[in-house]
């Protein structure tokens, strides 16, 4: 199968073609025909083996991807794509099935024809693909959406809630801004000028262009502040937050649960959750994907298509 592959950790230039072995589903495991994947900020730092501004979970992250050299080669964290075998003990899905989910902690990722998923377990989790979504958009959910949920349940969000999401226009800063919105929180979302009508266009009360506003000054009047792109220091975001305020960033362990994208196909359901899509590219493109998404600039996601029917 054709597969996009990193031997060395580096710059997008690591990222080449090459042909591996079909997977084949064993007991519990899915065998998925990947439709699409995506650029997450996580397949960045797995390429880089850096964690950006963290020395401690750059170490965790080598500890996970290699110390010298990648040990999982093909990356790409989340996918969908439609179910093509499966293993004489799966009793949740069969032959046909549009499928989505991600590939953490699993010996292969997305960025290929062909991966195997485990039905449960504690490695990457699945589900069916919500109908409203199409593939492309379906690919984008699980990562971004999941950790902004983690984020938001670890700060403990409440009805009337004032947030502030910091980096509101990116992946997990979209989609927690349309979650918070779900708990009934008044958002302000804080992204570039560009990008304050994406932000209202979601759900936010408030947009700020952190280009043209003094942040500082806002005062400390927020209940929760979200920091969905870890590139400020929480020195200057947290004197916004009013004494009993909590401080949440990307820059934290989150977790993956089933149960979460049952929770989403709720919301996508109801019209209350909706991927955010920047640009698409082929898997034969997936170098110029990663140098855009690291110019720091995007919108929501960046699709990877890996077969378009």
């Amino acid at each position: 199968m054709k597969a996009i592959v990193y031997r060395n950790y580096g710059t997008p230039d690591v990222l080449q073609p090459e042909e591996l072995p079909k997977p084949i589903p064993q007991g519990k495991e899915l065998l998925v025909r990947v439709r699409a994947s995506s650029v997450t900020a996580g397949t960045i730092w797995m390429r880089r083996g850096v964690f950006p501004g963290s020395k401690l979970f750059t170490i965790l992250l080598r500890l996970f991807t290699g110390i010298t050299k990648p040990k999982r080669p093909v990356l790409g964290l989340e996918f969908s794509g439609i179910v093509e075998a499966i293993g004489n003990h799966v009793t949740q899905f069969q032959v046909g099935d549009e499928v989505y989910g991600t590939t953490t902690g699993l010996k292969q990722g997305a960025y290929a024809e062909y991966v195997c998923i485990p039905e449960s377990g504690k490695q990457g989790v699945v589900a069916h693909k919500p109908k409203e979504l199409t593939f492309e958009e379906a690919a984008t959910l699980p990562i971004g959406a999941m950790t902004a949920l983690n984020l938001l349940l670890k700060a403990k969000i409440e009805k009337s809630d004032k947030i502030l999401i910091y980096g509101a226009s990116g992946s997990v800063g979209t989609y927690a801004v349309q979650l918070a919105n779900q708990f009934g929180a008044q958002v302000t979302a804080v992204c570039s000028n560009a990008n304050l009508d994406l932000a209202k266009s979601i759900g936010a009360y408030e947009a700020i262009a952190y280009d043209r506003t003094d942040i500082p000054r806002l005062g400390a009047r927020f209940d929760i502040i979200f920091d969905a792109v870890g590139k400020i220091p929480a020195s200057q975001l947290k004197p916004l937050l009013v004494k009993t305020g909590r401080y949440v960033s990307i820059k934290s362990m989150t977790s993956e649960k089933k149960h979460y994208l049952d929770l989403f196909q709720q919301y996508i359901s109801e019209g209350n959750l909706k991927p955010v899509i920047d640009r698409t590219y082929p898997l034969d493109q997936v170098r110029e994907a990663h140098e855009y998404v690291e110019l720091g600039h995007k919108k929501g996601n960046v699709v990877v298509v890996v077969a378009d029917k």
